[in-house]
């Protein structure tokens, strides 16, 4: 976890950062993929990102804020992807395929700044995988579920701020937890602390409940004539 002495180290080494700043431009061999497939440069640069989060599960609300496009625009963009076959609509979201693996998509020519915010380890007796079901699809102060990301170390679980300007994500690999601000339009670094604490203290209550639970079910377990006052 971030201390104070180290706080303004942080704050100077993102304010250097900064001053090369650029909001990244897609390098997507878009022309390829129209012929290919009924796509156009506004699809590819969806697509970029997608492949780019490496993501495998994303919601339409959150991938609006994320790319800043019009809600009517980005339906027709999702549409054409669902037909293509590369995501599927469920109840939770959109579901992205493998199939996005075959397109040929370059990555993008700069990344956005990012910074670690929070690094901790949860509770051994906490089941991770209750925390990821718990905290999927959750909204919560500054956040807004975007989406999450699977790899063979473990799960990435991904925020914008309603303006889509910054992104956090928690990084879940074991009880390992390591939080990411990401800065895509807004480089206000205080406000990207306030989210990811917000996050952890979301995180603790869900440890609380759990611990809670617990308890009532060992308690009431052992005691089967145990009747709860009136």
């Amino acid at each position: 976890m971030i201390n104070v002495d180290s706080l303004g180290n942080i704050q100077k080494s993102h304010n250097d950062q900064l001053n090369n700043y650029m909001i990244p431009i897609s390098n997507v061999d878009w022309q390829f993929l129209h012929t290919v497939y009924s796509f156009n440069e506004r699809d590819t640069d969806v697509l970029s990102l997608i492949e780019k989060e490496d993501l495998v599960l994303f919601t339409f609300d959150g991938l609006k804020r994320r790319c800043g496009i019009h809600p009517e625009t980005l339906s027709r963009i999702l549409l054409r992807l669902e037909d293509e076959g590369i995501i599927k609509k469920s109840s939770k979201g959109y579901i992205v395929t493998p199939k996005i693996t075959k397109l040929k998509l370059n990555s993008v020519s700069k990344e956005e700044h990012t910074s670690t915010l929070l690094q901790t380890f949860l509770p051994s007796d906490l089941m991770t995988q209750q925390v990821i079901d718990d905290l999927k699809g959750r909204w919560f102060g500054l956040l807004r579920w975007f989406g999450m990301s699977e790899n063979s170390r473990g799960v990435i679980l991904k925020w914008v701020t309603d303006d889509g300007g910054i992104q956090i994500a928690a990084d879940i690999q074991g009880t390992a937890l390591n939080i990411e601000a990401k800065f895509i339009t807004n480089n206000n670094l205080n406000l990207a602390l306030k989210a990811a604490y917000q996050l952890m203290n979301n995180i603790s209550k869900l440890y609380q409940s759990s611990k809670a639970a617990k308890h009532t079910t060992a308690y009431f377990g052992n005691n089967s004539n145990y009747l709860p006052p009136a």
